[in-house]
């Protein structure tokens, strides 16, 4: 396993956290409380959730995989065949990523390192 920038497709890749978008968004949760108490806590509870998904979640990049770990145990697979395409959403501030597949949509928060996150994805996924 390898987190370098030299990366080759064959390598499984485990990306580090990046706890940017969660502190970003619970300090923008301080002006909005003082205007409003009740949606500045709404923003100020998501950011921790945020908080603990970045602690606890970690997106490893395999030969043929991307797979979503909480600790040591595998939570969810996406076969890089089922891929059809995917978008980092914002890229000077990367914070949405979004994929599909034949069956599903899905949207992931950058979490993790974003420099990484990106050249996995088009190691590994090309768009088609």
């Amino acid at each position: 396993m390898t987190t370098s920038s030299g990366l080759q497709p064959t390598q499984t890749v485990r990306l580090e956290p990046s706890y940017v978008l969660p502190l970003a968004i619970l300090i923008g949760s301080i002006p909005v409380a003082l205007l409003n108490l009740w949606i500045g806590f709404v923003i100020l509870a998501f950011s921790i959730f945020l908080l603990l998904q970045a602690a606890t979640l970690r997106l490893e990049f395999t030969a043929t995989d991307l797979d979503i770990y909480r600790g040591e145990k595998r939570i969810r697979r996406f076969p890089y065949r089922e891929w059809e395409n995917w978008r980092i959403f914002w890229p000077p501030v990367p914070i949405l990523l979004y994929f599909k597949e034949i069956n599903s949509i899905h949207f992931v928060p950058v979490l993790f390192d974003p420099k990484t996150l990106q050249n996995c994805l088009e190691q590994r996924c090309p768009y088609r």
